[in-house]
């Protein structure tokens, strides 16, 4: 630990540099099987459950609520007994992996659902990206100098109500003072104006799709365990990583609704996972997210800085994590959600989650009753200028682009 916290502190900052670019630059930096991670807690290792190793004093076992999800739900979803489930908390903070892993590459990545490619591609290029993909994954080991599949071009997709990476536009007002904030967050009052500045939501009723119904019942089952009975399933982005890309630091605001959690699933090759305060001077806590990891943000966490500086390598070698090396069970429920995985289709998802990461969010958008916010006509003589996202990014990409910051 004290090995970690030197390293940091002998980087030098750049120009600017707050505490949680300082850390993510670190974490992005490290070298695994190092003391680099000395200081990332591992919520999978058993000193995590008896207050040892790195961060002890940050983890508390949290309780869940366990009449509230039957184990007939539980293994509907793909999940284990809920009675098996292990649960942290943050002080300060006030079952069957590949049916999800196949979902989010072979199904959710099709038409009609938007994704990365197609600002670059026709739609019928992007028609079925498992289809021509499946042979050049089940063959990669054979040919390490192909050029990618277009599943591995894939950084991100979304469900439901589709977010807009490009519509959050202010009116731009030069030299105020002060900006109030009227009518939960629909517009901006400047200071000194006659006039209401709006804002374009992240989300909107016309750019929707029917939400997976697998997904949303896993979601619904995780929700109502930890305490949110009652949890819709609205809105999804899946982030595709290959062992370069990160996550830059952002906050996830968009929703109109924070009253309700955030849910994160994780799949495939570890990732450290960066949790901040209010503001970016707040040195964030660095821990491990590892395949089958779920995270809840909610409460005074929904609204926190967060960010993955780093993708890590099975420490074994080019391989799987152990928990994906288990198969489905030969018998489940007549009304399970879940599907078995072929072998073709296993040979598939496992070549690609060899080298990648795979992470499903999940988000309620709307309070119950609530509708979406009617979009005023903007004066075409006022100045609009479009924010700069922070896409999941490559180190090695050939066109520098902007990464996604989904909402800060």
């Amino acid at each position: 630990m004290a090995a970690a916290v030197g390293s940091v502190a002998t980087l030098a900052n750049e120009p600017g540099e707050d505490a949680f670019r300082k850390l993510f630059r670190f974490y992005r930096q490290s070298r695994p099987g190092t003391a680099d991670f000395g200081g990332v807690i591992d919520f999978s290792a058993d000193h995590a459950a008896h207050g040892t190793g790195p961060g002890a004093h940050k983890v508390v076992t949290s309780q869940l609520n366990v009449s509230s999800v039957s184990e007939h739900d539980a293994r509907r979803a793909g999940l284990q007994p809920i009675s098996k489930w292990q649960a942290y908390g943050l002080k300060g903070y006030p079952g069957y992996q590949w049916h999800w892993v196949k979902q989010c590459l072979k199904l959710y990545s099709q038409k009609p659902n938007v994704c990365n490619l197609d600002k670059h591609m026709t739609k019928e290029e992007t028609q079925d990206l498992w289809e021509q993909s499946k042979e050049f994954l089940r063959f990669k080991e054979v040919n390490k100098r192909r050029p990618r599949s277009l599943l591995e071009k894939l950084r991100w997709v979304t469900l439901g109500y589709h977010y807009n990476w490009d519509s959050k536009c202010f009116l731009t007002v030069l030299k105020t003072e002060a900006i109030q904030e009227v009518s939960s967050g629909n517009y901006f009052q400047f200071k000194g104006l006659p006039w209401p500045c709006y804002k374009r939501e992240k989300y909107s009723a016309d750019h929707y799709t029917p939400f997976p119904s697998d997904l949303a019942f896993l979601s619904e089952q995780v929700a109502a365990a930890c305490g949110f009975q009652g949890f819709r399933a609205e809105a999804g982005i899946l982030n595709y990583y290959r062992l370069d890309s990160t996550l830059g630091i952002h906050v996830d605001r968009s929703e109109l609704d924070h009253s309700k959690p955030l849910l994160s699933f994780s799949f495939g090759q570890s990732a450290i996972f960066l949790l901040g305060g209010l503001q970016r001077d707040e040195t964030p806590t660095a821990m491990f997210m590892h395949s089958g990891d779920i995270m809840i943000m909610s409460g005074f966490s929904r609204l926190l800085n967060h960010a993955v500086p780093r993708v890590l390598p099975n420490p074994e070698g080019e391989g799987l994590p152990h928990c994906l090396e288990a198969p489905l069970p030969a018998v489940l429920p007549r009304d399970s959600m879940i599907e078995p995985c072929s072998v073709e289709d296993w040979q598939v998802c496992a070549s690609y989650l060899k080298t990648a990461r795979v992470n499903m969010t999940v988000r309620q958008v709307l309070a119950t009753d609530q509708n979406f916010p009617l979009e005023p006509i903007e004066d075409k003589k006022r100045d609009i200028t479009t924010e700069s996202f922070r896409h999941l990014d490559d180190q090695h990409t050939q066109v520098k682009r902007a990464r996604i910051n989904p909402d800060s």
